[in-house]
């Protein structure tokens, strides 16, 4: 039996980045990260620290711990990230929304290369090909679309996966502004409160990465992690909730108009949150439907893969 194919994971101690170099160490993948001997930032926002508490080192610590094959080199380095490239056979680019452009090093790096099965760009949030969203999101999401369009005008093998809300960001405060965990008092419902949405671990986000890093049939495809647990309106969030801590809470629901004008005089990262609530729970950014010749359903494709469920992520904050 062939040996399972190389990975290379670029951004591996950001907010997903780490979660896929584990799942795919525990997948028995031999795996890489690119890393620089910079010191990791201590200037986190409040959720993301709170959701992400690791450090850059303790990090990369632990993959050194795991076997993970740490190979120095640099974004703006193109010789040291070919070099990087040449060595395995897929790369997976889990970089944040303010380095999504510097994918066109990643790019051309592997057009050089010429020995990439697959490029898993930095993808990890809405289908960017499928939304209604509103800046500052709007931008992040037409850049990443652009990147979708010269991968495939460049001929290089691709999967996008499309992961919608991670529970870290959205889940953990119950999509509340300033605070990290769920509310007990008061809570504030963007609409109505009926779209529904797609909810999942970072952790799962990492293991199913992984399976489709796995798998010949999602080249080319796009994999959208809608699981059927946690695909839930945030009424019914709220409402799980509310039975966890025997009480129910104050409930504002606030319209449209409202939000916009919120995200408008917001600053980040703020702003940046208020618009993606907006884009999947106004806007209903999760639901549609997929196109099997070109679409795969990780909870179709992968239904081996055991996963974190609403109700269980909540338990922690009882």
């Amino acid at each position: 039996m062939a040996g399972k194919d190389r990975i290379l994971i670029l951004g591996p101690t950001g907010a997903i980045g780490r979660h896929i170099v584990w799942a795919s160490v525990k997948a028995g993948n031999p795996t890489f990260v690119l890393v620089r001997n910079t010191p990791g930032s201590n200037n986190r926002v409040n959720l993301v620290k709170a959701a992400n508490p690791e450090t850059k080192e303790e990090l990369i610590e632990s993959f050194k711990n795991s076997g993970v094959k740490l190979i120095q080199g640099d974004m703006n380095d193109h010789e040291s990230l070919v070099n990087a490239i040449k060595q395995v056979d897929v790369v997976i680019c889990a970089f944040g929304r303010l380095l999504i452009e510097d994918q066109l090093k990643i790019i051309a790096a592997i057009k050089e290369a010429g020995n990439v099965k697959r490029f898993f760009p930095s993808e990890f949030g809405l289908d960017v090909d499928r939304h209604d969203s509103v800046d500052p999101v709007r931008e992040v999401f037409v850049e990443k679309a652009r990147i979708r369009r010269i991968i495939e005008a460049e001929g290089i093998p691709y999967t996008y996966l499309c992961c919608h809300a991670f529970t870290g960001y959205f889940l953990r405060n119950l999509a509340q502004i300033d605070i990290t965990v769920p509310p007990r008092d008061k809570v504030f419902i963007l609409g109505d409160g009926n779209v529904k949405g797609a909810f999942v671990t970072e952790a799962d986000v990492g293991t199913l990465t992984i399976e489709a890093a796995n798998d010949p049939n999602a080249l080319n495809k796009t994999v959208h992690i809608r699981l059927p647990k946690n695909y839930l309106t945030i009424n019914e969030i709220i409402s799980l909730w509310e039975k966890k801590i025997g009480k129910t809470l104050e409930k504002t629901y606030v319209s449209e108009e409202k939000v916009l004008n919120d995200i408008k005089e917001a600053s980040f990262p703020n702003n940046y949150l208020l618009a993606l609530y907006h884009s999947q729970q106004i806007k209903g950014d999760a639901v549609y439907e997929i196109d099997p010749a070109k679409d795969l359903e990780a909870s179709e494709a992968y239904p081996n893969v055991e996963y974190t469920t609403v109700d269980e992520y909540l338990n922690q904050f009882v």
